[in-house]
């Protein structure tokens, strides 16, 4: 297989709660629908948008089959198994393949820096043991600590399991070296940009596409560029990428950022629950103005 199994637009779907901190399945259902509705070409459930770090045990399970059951086989479903402890990060890739995921998305494990054999073993041990396609997630800039792109080519070329990487670095230069070290000798190895603004630069590269937070209330722009980059538009993807410039100050509003996504989304798709688990806390009235300003500034704040 050349192809990648993975590519394209894929969002870190965030997680709808009620005001008791519970699934709630109706938002749940309605965002997911609304992405699909989009043209997305997969979703990814429990990532960093979608608040597994706050999660339980419990609550993470119910969300992982929940979402897997309505999404129905539409588009392809990958579910983030994270977990410090390589025992726990694989039962949570067992629990995602149990309820029909495609994939699973693997965030190195935090809080302890681990040395690059120890990195290689929890991937390999992961690849191994999970019944489920892999694609490695890296994110420095909450984990502490980077993948090397020496240690992604190790794994891509001995497990074949392992089949992609998100990378979420404010830098095009990750990405590059990872394309250029690891696709000419595994080009079914999908490279995606974390954050939105690479996504066009990505491409570019000869990347696969990201897996863009603003997908979840913006996906037009993200899935334009996808596609008019895929047809030679170029002129369309230049201008949609424009748009899409506009967003970044989003995930510089707050932290945790799952009250800004949440309170984008309830902009877009209207009486949309913006609860967030704690510690996280609600987007004060000034920010959630300044939420407004910026999706008017790219164009994308209308309510459905």
């Amino acid at each position: 297989m050349t192809s990648p199994l993975f590519h394209g637009v894929i969002p870190p779907v965030a997680t709808i709660l009620n005001e008791n901190e519970q699934l709630d399945r109706q938002g749940m259902a309605r965002l997911i629908d609304f992405v699909i509705e989009s043209g997305v070409n997969g979703l990814f459930f429990l990532g960093s948008a979608g608040e597994f770090a706050h999660m339980s045990q419990a609550l993470r399970h119910e969300v992982a089959e929940f979402c897997t059951k309505h999404v129905a086989g539409r588009v392809p479903v990958l579910i983030g198994a994270a977990h410090p402890g390589t025992a726990e990060t694989l039962a949570f890739a067992q629990h995602a393949k149990s309820v029909g995921a495609d994939g699973v998305v693997v965030v190195n494990p935090y809080y302890n820096p681990v040395t690059e054999d120890a990195l290689y073993l929890h991937y390999r041990t992961i690849a191994e043991g999970a019944g489920l396609p892999v694609i490695m997630y890296n994110y420095p800039g909450l984990t502490g600590q980077p993948l090397p792109v020496s240690l992604i080519k190790r794994l891509a070329l001995e497990c074949p399991n392992i089949v992609g990487l998100k990378d979420t670095v404010d830098s095009l230069n990750h990405i590059r070296e990872t394309i250029q070290a690891v696709k000419p000798e595994r080009p079914d190895f999908a490279v995606f940009s974390g954050y939105d603004e690479y996504l066009f630069g990505t491409l570019i590269l000869g990347g696969d596409g990201a897996i863009p937070a603003s997908a979840n209330f913006a996906p037009q722009l993200t899935c334009g560029i996808y596609r008019a980059f895929k047809e030679k538009d170029f002129a369309t993807a230049v201008g949609l990428q424009q748009r899409l410039s506009f967003l970044p100050p989003l995930y510089t509003l707050d932290t945790p950022i799952y009250n800004v996504i949440k309170y984008a989304i309830s902009q877009i798709i209207s009486d949309m629950p913006v609860y967030s688990l704690k510690p996280a806390l609600p987007l004060s009235n000034d920010k959630q103005k300044i939420v407004r300003e910026i999706l008017q500034q790219a164009g994308v704040s209308a309510v459905c």
